[in-house]
């Protein structure tokens, strides 16, 4: 063997080791173990500031949908539409965007909703040229021909979702970690994820991780955003430690007794259902994917926070007078050819339509259930009104206890389907948007317009505009929007 080929297998070799070497070291970054449990702290929604212009009188939760770019550029235009509507809320001008209390979002809408959690006002000068008009596909594409991936992607414990989260944590959210997001107030930002190990709805909240006797304020967003956005196939699960709970930790007030065999076809009992796979310490890992699987338009974490949560603390002491839900849904339905050819759809059309037609009907059910429960609400208080209308006329009538303050709920429904009703607009080019992580700059443009004429032409907007508008000014509440007209106009 000649010096030269000597030479060559040593280099060959070193490389081989080094490949090795690499790639049993490569692990995905591992959620902290917390050593106290302090249920006043961390990322909950009841430790964070309110902010000095968010009052709870006008409460506001944002859902944010996934649908890759597209639903972030909606949501973006959301946004905007939100910062630039001024309402008087007593006595103080003031935008909505001031008073929005939280946002729960899925998917490509957990980018916009992470963004301006972390950084506010900056979202609407540098979320466009950061992520909106970026192909992040290609981005994301570019990191498998990196050849330091090359020695880390071979390993077990690394794979492309974790290339995924180092380019948002670089490229997008600048190393931020959920303390940021505690020490900015609210909003309450819910990024939801799926556990792929028993098919349920995981979000990046401090209760959550309380469970897996972890540091929420410790973990970065970018990993949480990519854990919500990581469509099957295309990227891998983002995977959690589930560490023995803190000492003193308890689990939250309603789930005690939610298991009892009672109450198994209560909402409660499948939250506590939920719970209790954290809590059971078997389950050492926990795998986690696109909250689209489990929630495609985030709305369930805000049932939750109304059925026992934040919302309905806030309803019970009678501080939420006004309660506004705007759901944005970014969801595409592209036109039914299938139904005009005799043949079966292929194997690639059906694999499409397994993935997104459950979700997309799962949605649609979360916000119906959403109406339902808070019409539910108003026709409870009409009704206690109408008894207590009754027993006045009676003598010695029995005393009654009457909720502690009326709430005058909201449901706006963002979606393509409404643009038929603008001037100009044709659903049918967002309906056909692809779900991607890369748009032209005018499918964006398109998008971030589109999204304020929808929320100004929803009647139930509408309503909540003059409703507010009435009460700053002291006059009585419009005829044409009754409570409950926020829900069903």
């Amino acid at each position: 063997m000649t010096p030269k080929s000597r030479w060559a297998l040593v280099l060959l070799i070193l490389l081989f080791t080094a490949w090795i070497l690499a790639s049993a070291c490569a692990h995905y970054e591992v959620n902290n173990q917390a050593t106290a449990f302090d249920a006043q702290s961390g990322y909950r929604f009841d430790a964070l500031a309110p902010g000095p212009r968010n009052s709870d009188a006008l409460f506001v939760c944002l859902m944010f949908s996934g649908g890759g770019t597209r639903a972030a550029a909606l949501s973006y235009g959301i946004m905007e539409a939100l910062r630039d509507t001024a309402v008087r809320i007593d006595g103080e001008e003031k935008s909505l965007l001031d008073e929005v209390d939280c946002i729960s979002s899925v998917s490509g809408g957990s980018f916009t909703a992470a963004y301006y959690g972390l950084f506010r006002e900056k979202l609407f000068n540098e979320f466009r040229p950061t992520f909106l008009d970026r192909d992040i596909q290609g981005a994301l594409a570019i990191q498998l021909f990196n050849p330091v991936n090359w020695f880390r992607l071979p390993s077990p414990y690394f794979s492309r979702i974790d290339m995924a989260a180092e380019l948002y944590d670089k490229d997008i959210f600048q190393s931020a970690l959920f303390g940021q997001l505690q020490h900015n107030g609210r909003p309450f930002v819910i990024l939801n994820a799926t556990n792929l190990g028993v098919d349920r709805r995981f979000d990046f909240t401090q209760e959550h991780f309380d469970a897996i006797g972890s540091r929420l304020d410790q973990y970065k967003v970018s990993r949480a955003v990519a854990a919500s956005s990581a469509f099957p196939y295309l990227l891998t699960p983002i995977s959690l430690r589930n560490f023995p709970v803190a000492e003193g930790y308890t689990p939250p007030a309603w789930f005690q007794g939610a298991m009892a065999p009672k109450e198994w076809i209560s909402e409660r009992y499948d939250a506590a259902k939920n719970l209790s796979v954290y809590l059971d310490k078997q389950n050492t890992y926990i795998h986690l994917m696109d909250g689209g699987l489990s929630d495609n338009i985030g709305a369930r974490a805000v049932l939750d926070a109304f059925d026992r949560g934040f919302i309905r603390t806030r309803i019970n002491d009678g501080v939420i007078q006004h309660l506004v839900m705007i759901v944005v849904n970014a969801r595409t339905q592209s036109e039914d050819l299938l139904s005009r050819k005799e043949s079966p759809p292929g194997f690639f059309t059906v694999a499409e339509k397994t993935a997104t037609v459950a979700m997309d009907n799962y949605a649609h059910a979360s916000v119906t259930q959403l109406r339902e429960e808070l019409y539910a609400r108003v026709q409870e208080q009409k009704n206690d009104e109408k008894c207590k209308a009754l027993l006045d006329k009676c003598p010695n009538p029995p005393k009654i206890f009457p909720f502690a303050a009326d709430v005058d709920p909201y449901v706006i429904e963002i979606n393509f389907e409404a643009a038929s009703q603008i001037p100009g607009e044709n659903p049918r080019y967002y309906l056909d948007l692809p779900t991607s992580f890369k748009l032209s700059k005018e499918q964006v443009d398109k998008l971030i317009t589109i999204g304020p004429k929808l929320l100004q032409a929803a009647p139930q907007y509408q309503c909540l505009l003059k409703v507010l508008t009435a009460e700053a000014e002291g006059r009585p509440r419009p005829e044409g929007c009754p409570v409950g007209a926020g829900i069903f106009p």
